[in-house]
C-alpha cells in the first residue's frame, strides 16, 4: 500500500479496486503534472496561485478517488478537479479583495472611489454579452456529445490541441477535425439567430 493510501486511511485496505485506483492516480500525477500546472496558471495568471490549485486538487483527487466509477480516463477526472480548484481559487481571491475594500475608513475610501473608474459594462453591454452567452449555451447544446466536448476542452477551457487529444485519447487531426465541424455548426445556430 501506498504512503498517501495509508495517510488517508490508517486502516489497512484489503480492496485491490481501491489500491489499484490509488496506482493508476499516482501515475497520472506523475506524467501530467506540468499539465495540470499550465492549466491552473491559464485560469489564475499567477505562478503561487496556481501551484497551490494544483496541491489543493491533487489532494482532493487522493482524498476522493475511491469516487472515481472510471467513466473517463483517470486523467480527464483529474483534469476536471485542477481546473475546478483554479477556479475556487479566483473566487476567495476576489471575496479577499472585496473584504479588504471594505475595511477602508470613510475618508481613504472617498480617494479611492475618485481614483478607480467604474470599469464595469454598462445595461446594454451587459444584456447583449448575455444574449451571445445564451445563443452559444444553445448551438452547443446541439453539438453531439464528442464535438461538445472537443469544443468545450479547447475553446472554454483552454487546453491546447494536443492536450485535449491525450484527455480524449484520439489523435490530434481528430480533434481538429471536431473543432472544425462544432464551430461550423454554432457559427451556423448563431448567424440564424441573428436574421
Amino acid at each position: 500500500m501506498s504512503a498517501t493510501a495509508l495517510l488517508l486511511n490508517p486502516e489497512p485496505i484489503a480492496d485491490e479496486c481501491y489500491q489499484s485506483k490509488v496506482q493508476e492516480l499516482t501515475d497520472v500525477i506523475t506524467r501530467h503534472s506540468p499539465r495540470f500546472r499550465r492549466i491552473a496558471l491559464r485560469h489564475l495568471s499567477n505562478v503561487a496561485d496556481a501551484e497551490d490549485a494544483v496541491q489543493d486538487a491533487l489532494l482532493s483527487a487522493l482524498r476522493h478517488v475511491h469516487q472515481f466509477r472510471g467513466q473517463a480516463k483517470m486523467s480527464t477526472w483529474l483534469t476536471t478537479i485542477v481546473i475546478n480548484s483554479a477556479r475556487m481559487k479566483l473566487r476567495r481571491r476576489l471575496v479577499s479583495l472585496q473584504l479588504v475594500l471594505n475595511e477602508i475608513d470613510g475618508q481613504q475610501k472617498f480617494i479611492l472611489e475618485n481614483i478607480v473608474s467604474d470599469r464595469r459594462p454598462g445595461p446594454e453591454e451587459v444584456y447583449r454579452k448575455r444574449e451571445i452567452a445564451e445563443t452559444l449555451a444553445d448551438a452547443t447544446s446541439r453539438l453531439s456529445p464528442a464535438l461538445r466536448t472537443t469544443f468545450r476542452l479547447r475553446e472554454i477551457d483552454g487546453l491546447s490541441v494536443r492536450e485535449t487529444a491525450d484527455l480524449l485519447g484520439v489523435p490530434t487531426g481528430t480533434v481538429k477535425a471536431r473543432l472544425a465541424r462544432a464551430r461550423a455548426k454554432i457559427r451556423e445556430v448563431m448567424d440564424k439567430r441573428a436574421l
